[in-house]
């Protein structure tokens, strides 16, 4: 038997849910929780096999409950089942352990088949959900250029962005000339501009002026 927790605020979704897997052979329903606080106190207590997790909810939403079950309980397996598709709300609940994400129009069957193949060891993800996914992991990989800054060539563009010559430069953080003009390059380089200005105007479009 797979053992179940339904994780819900809306009690004629969980009635439904409940009364859904009490007909099948193979599942049991051992706690329904309101709220995500709840919902993680009822997990720790009934260790069940697979718990079905609502997002949005009062008191407690589904990914802090996500993140706080999985602190405290790192083997529990946490299938998203929510109306939401947005990334802002996707991303987080994968991010804080959810091995599975499943959209509350799926049908009945696509549901249990989503629990079974979570409690065999397979991620069951939404095909729009997997498509944010992937979206998400190819923008974390984007390197922006200023990335490659060392510390000193960091404090190197602020002092160009306040107008600072590179005699100036050399006085203020007490090196060499010849070492402000190595770093300059450097700068120039690593932000494929081609003058001061230019990474002045980088820096300020980047955010990267500290007052």
């Amino acid at each position: 038997m797979i053992r179940l927790l339904l994780v819900d605020d809306h009690e004629m979704v969980r009635l439904g849910l409940s009364s859904f897997f009490s007909v099948q052979d193979d599942f049991e329903v051992v706690g329904e929780a309101e709220n995500g606080k709840v919902g993680v106190e009822l997990a720790l207590q009934e260790k069940p096999d697979i718990i079905l997790m609502d997002l949005v909810m009062e008191v407690m939403d589904g990914t802090e409950a996500t993140q706080q079950l999985m602190g405290q309980w790192p083997e529990a397996k946490i299938i998203i089942l929510t109306s939401f598709i947005d990334d802002e709300k996707v991303y987080p609940a994968m991010q804080a352990g959810a091995c599975g994400y499943i959209l509350k129009t799926s049908t009945a069957q696509e549901i249990a088949k989503a629990v079974r193949d979570t409690y065999n060891g397979h991620n069951y993800i939404e095909d729009e959900v997997s498509t944010i996914m992937e979206e998400k992991k190819e923008e974390s990989l984007k390197h922006y250029p200023h990335e490659l800054l060392t510390n000193r060539e960091n404090e190197v563009v602020q002092l160009i962005s306040k107008g600072y010559t590179n005699q100036e430069i050399a006085d203020e953080l007490f090196i060499t000339l010849k070492t402000v003009k190595t770093h300059v390059s450097n700068i120039l380089s690593k932000l494929d501009v081609e003058d001061r200005t230019q990474v002045a105007i980088y820096a300020f479009r980047h955010d990267l002026v500290k007052e």
